[in-house]
């Protein structure tokens, strides 16, 4: 099932498909199909997969991989939070393993038009399903301290009240439509430094983790995987920075009972579930040198997993909605 003409190869892919131990004839889901990739190699090691994404691109373009993978192969438009709902409506479950690589694939990256990056100048979109309210919207429409705090907590930028009093400064001269215009904006307003990352990197990273909701989407995500997962079935989480680690690395913290102190519960206190996971290998895996020397986006990173057991203890609340502080 491998295809030369992919356009993109999947981070920490040969490392996450050892995490999901593939079975001949398992059942998969790859929560975040792209290009195919982690597809791909789920197949060619004999498994099924049900595969998800938001972008309808991601979809049309897979329809080939899926006439080729004699029925073994079935695509489904729709956020990887609501994969519980795309399992159920194919009569799909439970699952052998999960596999899930978050953020933005290097081709919506390399679409100008999709507005992902300022390398090219195009529309100040971010829209990953091209519906909703774009990047553009919320530049122009939010108050100076909303949009700071935005840009702050989905950035972890420190000069956030500087570059939001800059954009607003802008934006009533013109309005801001365009990936190279922002870009420029937040340069003057807060100059970078020789061999550090262009000033604008992580306000394009909070609107579009705003945009797309993508923290609250992990979050819903990984509990909706802990429910599809059958024991002994992995659960596999790529991840590209701090906020997003930060969610997978205390959620399976939670839910193998790490730090969990082995002693008498004190009179009334109601005692913690039994764990759901265990991990089986050190945490984070990172990519190798020779990884990142052949794809630069590989430097950040980091692989968690971990195998699920005790399907019949009860599940553990996970919050709705990531915390507004969560920079």
């Amino acid at each position: 099932m491998n295809d030369a003409r992919s356009p993109h190869i999947p981070v920490l892919a040969a490392e996450a498909i050892d995490a999901l131990a593939i079975v001949p004839g398992g059942l998969y889901l790859d929560g975040t199909f792209g290009a195919g990739g982690y597809s791909r190699l789920i197949l060619a090691a004999g498994g099924r997969v049900l595969a998800l994404d938001r972008d309808p691109s991601a979809i049309r373009n897979g329809a080939e991989l899926v006439a080729a993978s004699g029925g073994r192969l079935m695509l489904a438009q729709t956020r990887f939070s609501t994969m519980e709902r795309a399992a159920r409506e194919k009569g799909l479950g439970p699952f052998d393993g999960i596999v899930l690589d978050i953020g933005v694939s290097s081709m919506q990256f390399d679409e100008p038009e999709r507005g992902f990056s300022f390398r090219f100048d195009g529309p100040l979109d971010m829209r990953m399903e091209k519906a909703g309210s774009s990047a553009a919207d919320l530049v122009n429409e939010l108050e100076q301290g909303p949009l700071a705090d935005l840009i702050y907590q989905y950035g972890e930028e420190r000069a956030s009240r500087r570059i939001a009093r800059a954009i607003v400064a802008e934006r009533a001269k013109a309005p801001i439509l365009t990936t190279a215009a922002l870009a420029q904006i937040v340069a003057r307003a807060n100059p970078g430094r020789p061999n550090e990352i262009h000033p604008a990197t992580r306000t394009f990273q909070a609107l579009r983790i705003a945009v797309n909701e993508e923290l609250d989407e992990l979050t819903r995500a990984l509990a909706a995987a802990e429910r599809l997962l059958r024991p002994g079935g992995r659960l596999a989480v790529v991840t590209f920075h701090s906020l997003e680690d930060r969610i997978v690395k205390q959620f399976f913290a939670t839910r193998t009972g790490r730090g969990r102190a082995p002693s008498r519960l004190l009179p009334g206190e109601i005692a913690p579930p039994p764990p759901t996971f265990r991990l089986l290998a050190p945490q984070p895996v990172a990519p190798g040198a020779a990884e990142c020397a052949r794809n630069p986006r590989a430097r950040s990173a980091k692989l968690r997993w971990a195998e699920r057991i005790n399907t019949n203890a009860p599940l553990l609340p996970l919050r709705e909605k990531v915390a507004r502080s969560a920079g």
